[in-house]
């Protein structure tokens, strides 16, 4: 019962339950410290469901990477949090027209803020597998050969900092205030956390609608042409309207899945990947054979879900 419990309710917890305190407590006007305890707590809840329910038991176990994916969490929400610091002075500068609709509900501005945030970060993660300039730096977040929560911020900080302005910049010409900015900075933070968790959670048929762990599997299927898919960050909405929503329900990953094919001795340590993009090698060329054997496996993968 308690296991059923963990599985269908550490969703909500996180989506409702974390992000509704954060927006809460913004709105009243608490310290935005609050927001750090409530970070931690999720990443406590993560790690506790993922040992209860897991996906894969041995995506739990460290393989030499612990330190590495504990250095780019850090790093990375230290910027997503960071950030919000920087708005009045950005608001300053990047304003077009103060037409923020402070008047709606605080919990409807910050919903409004996720949605156009969502459409700026997926549309960033999708020219990341088109422009390599941007795959240079996008692969990092792609060499994980493990699913768990700290894989969401397991990213190069300089494309990290791609994707928060093309979220951020729209709100911040029409006005974003820093107290949306601060609830906005959570949910993100929340959202990596949900979507890459190692736990099987259930969230029934919202999982077509929110981008969560069961469908951003299949974005990180090792081969580019099979996991060129599911790159929204909040929800699927603008990969069905991109043509780049996929899911099937009866597939099942391994280690052997996710990565990269075509770069399989990616560097694995903090520095060496914050180095990598800048290295001749750090292309990452797509291989046509890798590709061809991706779209065979998961062409497979369907017809047994199908039989």
């Amino acid at each position: 019962m308690g296991i059923d419990f963990v599985r269908f309710f550490y969703a909500p917890f996180l989506l409702v339950g974390i992000n509704g305190a954060g927006i809460a407590l913004v709105a009243a006007g608490a310290s935005r410290l609050w927001l750090l305890a409530l970070l931690a707590a999720a990443v406590a809840a993560s790690f506790i469901a993922e040992r209860l329910v897991p996906y894969r038991p041995e995506w739990n176990d460290a393989a030499g990477d612990g330190g590495r994916d504990a250095a780019h969490a850090v790093v990375n929400e230290t910027l997503i949090l960071g950030s919000v610091a920087t708005i009045p002075l950005l608001a300053a500068v990047v304003t077009l027209a103060d037409v923020w609709p402070r008047g709606w509900p605080f919990v409807v501005q910050v919903l409004f803020a996720i949605l156009v945030a969502d459409a700026g970060i997926t549309l960033v993660h999708f020219a990341s597998h088109k422009v390599g300039v941007l795959w240079r730096f996008h692969a990092v977040h792609h060499s994980v050969r493990r699913f768990y929560g700290f894989n969401g911020l397991m990213k190069h900080p300089l494309h990290q900092s791609v994707e928060l302005t093309a979220g951020v910049a729209p709100l911040l010409a029409i006005g974003l205030p820093v107290d949306v900015a601060a609830a906005l900075a959570l949910a993100v933070a929340v959202q990596l956390l949900l979507q890459h968790s190692n736990a099987d959670y259930r969230v029934g048929p919202l999982r077509a609608v929110l981008a969560l762990n069961e469908g951003h599997r299949f974005h990180h299927l090792k081969w580019a042409a099979a996991g060129d898919v599911n790159f929204g960050l909040f929800t699927l909405i603008w990969d069905r309207l991109l043509g780049t929503y996929s899911f099937d329900p009866g597939r099942q990953f391994t280690s052997e899945d996710i990565g990269m094919a075509d770069k399989p001795h990616y560097p694995v340590g903090y520095l060496a990947q914050l180095a990598e993009p800048f290295r001749a090698r750090g292309a990452c060329g797509a291989d046509p054979a890798s590709d061809v054997r991706g779209l065979s496996a998961a062409l497979d993968g369907a017809e047994q879900a199908e039989a």
